[in-house]
């Protein structure tokens, strides 16, 4: 079986493609190498491209015997959605839907979509369940719900199959440290709290310190890069069983704060993590941790890489190594 993983030269996307390669089966990276890196698609062969390049994408479906789809191709910048909305539309939804069509002619049928906590918006309540209301707060949120919304009717009138992945925090580095978390810019905080220890990026920019929280700062749900790719696998299996349409959160239930993430880091590291404190940002939630009790018992998904410390220690292995 050759899978179809559109943006697996990315950070979640290349850990993705290790984990299909590692199940026997053969993923096949469409990237246009915006935000991806050549040296990351190191499983199964690599056409560098856009998917609304439709002759691109039909001829990658036909020659490779194409039979599901993972698709990771977006942009996920928040404040630049807000600044630039059209991008993130003409991208994460316009260009879904010409990969869309593409499947439908071709014949595949089985897409795992990478969508977002970011469809929630600011949560009424915590940890998030699936049916917790749909109300993003920002252009790229709405994109991916856009794309939730379109799989939904698109199963409907043409029997396309899928699972939507609703990501908290993503983290981590590939346990092996073949991979790893690698933009420009960056915008998360444990690589960038990383950086600023082994002094390569500016002190860390604590937002906010006076939250209601137990310590003043954000609390977030991180999940190992590596966990969520587990979970891309184990919904292809779904699909591939019958069922049509998975709405899943992918998070391990447990919320740390920013404060924890420092501190969490000084130990893995033996190093002090310069910082500063600065105020709130606008539209940052008190508090996101996700309740992905679903995921667990429609595809068996167990978190491996859970505790705050090993995903720090995975990130800061890679980030050392890294020139």
């Amino acid at each position: 079986m050759s899978i179809l993983i559109v943006g697996g030269a990315g950070y979640i996307g290349s850990q993705t493609a290790k984990t299909v390669a590692r199940a026997g089966l053969e993923p096949v990276v469409l990237d246009n190498l915006v935000y991806g890196h050549r040296w990351a698609a190191r499983w199964g062969p690599l056409i560098e491209g856009d998917i609304s390049d439709r002759a691109l994408v039909d001829r990658v479906i036909r020659e490779h015997r194409v039979t599901a789809v993972i698709h990771f191709a977006a942009y996920t910048y928040v404040g630049e959605s807000a600044q630039n909305p059209r991008k993130y539309y003409q991208n994460n939804v316009a260009g879904t839907l010409a990969l869309l069509d593409a499947m439908i002619d071709g014949g595949v049928r089985d897409i795992v979509f990478s969508s977002t906590a970011a469809t929630y918006g600011n949560p009424i309540r915590v940890p998030i369940t699936e049916d917790h209301p749909l109300a993003p707060i920002n252009p790229y949120g709405e994109t991916k719900l856009a794309v939730e919304r379109t799989l939904h009717w698109y199963q409907r009138a043409y029997g396309i199959r899928y699972a939507a992945l609703r990501y908290f925090n993503a983290a981590g580095a590939d346990p092996d440290g073949e991979v790893g978390e690698d933009h420009d810019p960056e915008s998360h905080l444990i690589p960038l709290a990383i950086g600023a220890t082994l002094g390569r990026a500016p002190a860390l920019k604590v937002f906010g310190t006076d939250y209601p929280t137990p310590d003043g700062t954000a609390i977030r749900d991180y999940i190992h890069v590596a966990d969520l790719a587990e979970a891309h696998l184990l919904a292809l299996g779904r699909l591939d069983k019958g069922d049509t349409a998975l709405q899943l959160n992918l998070g391990t239930g447990k919320g740390h704060s920013v404060r924890e993430v420092i501190a969490s880091i000084e130990k893995v590291s033996g190093r002090q993590v310069p910082r500063t404190e600065v105020g709130r940002r606008a539209g940052d939630p008190p508090a996101l941790v996700a309740d992905a009790s679903r995921a667990r018992q429609s595809l068996g998904w167990q978190p491996k890489y859970a505790e705050l410390d090993t995903i720090v220690e995975h990130a800061f292995r890679w980030q050392e190594k890294r020139p």
